[in-house]
């Protein structure tokens, strides 16, 4: 293995990629482009590829490059736009990013990510597909509220009742596309034993945290942004904050966290006790967000239902 590190920014109809030894292209984003792109970066074989999240359009070569068994990393944007004022990067440009990717990934090694096959793709797509569904939906609710009659009414109520149709054929999808495997199965079987984890939770978690089960409980509350971080200077000690993370994941958990203060005895038990000592809502709320990550995480690393460890993490 070289001391090869090798930056990829990606743009919808191109790849700019720069190494740490200065060699530098830029390929067009599609089959031929890429299949470019991995000759270009076969010799000397790189240590670490690294590219940003980039809505999507990273997948195929991320994708192609676990393929060709590049260890790839697929880092947040933030973090590297906070890398880049650190070491006094002010300009920006397709050339300069990648340049800056490759800069990053040789003083900071990311971890290599964990990259999803085809049907983990499909899975992610269809919850993304029905997320996006949702939202429309609760907007045009909120619009038919505002609109009391006549043919604005009656089209919104069209589009609200075809809405709900689909976010119910992608539940139908949903549900047999993880019945058919029998890994999924399994997990979703796990995940929804525990009082409060229902389907959209369960599969949220299935499609957008595979590393589930793979991490320790501070890795995984980091990874899904629900540990808290010091702000301390000096004699001042600042109160702890969340942030960052994945947001989809924790808007799913947030809802499913609300149940289990009701249904969950680990976690109502959890929540009271919080409440008692005066903490306020939001922060007891985010302590429970946590604690049921944390049992999620601990049931998927052990393939244990949860009566069997009702006192996890």
């Amino acid at each position: 293995m070289s001391d090869r590190y090798v930056g990829i920014d990606v743009a919808k109809d191109h790849l700019d990629f720069a190494d740490s030894a200065g060699r530098e292209g830029k390929v067009r984003n599609d089959p031929e482009g890429i299949e470019e792109l991995l000759k270009e970066l076969s010799e000397p074989r790189p240590a670490l590829v690294v590219l940003e999240a980039s809505g999507g359009y990273e997948s195929s070569v991320a994708a192609a490059l676990a393929a060709a068994g590049y260890a790839t990393a697929v880092v947040n944007p933030r973090q590297v736009r906070s890398f880049a004022r650190a070491t006094g990067q002010s300009a920006k440009t397709d050339a300069i990013d990648a340049r800056l990717l490759a800069l990053f990934g040789e003083r900071i090694r990311p971890e290599p990510r964990l990259l999803a096959d085809a049907g983990h793709e499909q899975l992610k797509a269809l919850v993304a597909r029905r997320r996006q569904l949702i939202e429309m939906l609760t907007a045009e609710t909120n619009r038919l509220a505002q609109v009391a009659s006549g043919p604005v009414h009656k089209g919104i109520r069209r589009h609200v009742r075809w809405l709900e149709a689909q976010i119910q054929r992608i539940d139908d999808d949903l549900d047999r596309f993880v019945r058919q495997s029998p890994i999924w199965r399994a997990k979703d079987d796990l995940l929804q034993g525990v009082p409060g984890i229902g389907p959209v939770t369960s599969r949220t978690m299935l499609a957008e945290l595979p590393e589930l089960g793979r991490l320790t409980h501070k890795q995984i509350a980091a990874l899904v942004g629900v540990a808290p971080f010091n702000r301390d200077s000096g004699q001042l000690r600042g109160r702890r904050v969340v942030w960052g993370g994945r947001a989809s994941i924790r808007s799913s958990l947030y809802m499913a966290t609300l149940v289990a203060t009701r249904r969950n005895p680990a976690i109502r038990a959890f929540y009271l006790r919080l409440r008692s000592h005066g903490k306020p809502t939001k922060l007891v709320l985010t302590a429970c967000m946590r604690k049921m990550l944390v049992i999620l995480n601990a049931i998927a690393a052990s393939n244990r239902p949860w009566e069997l460890r009702p006192c996890s993490a």
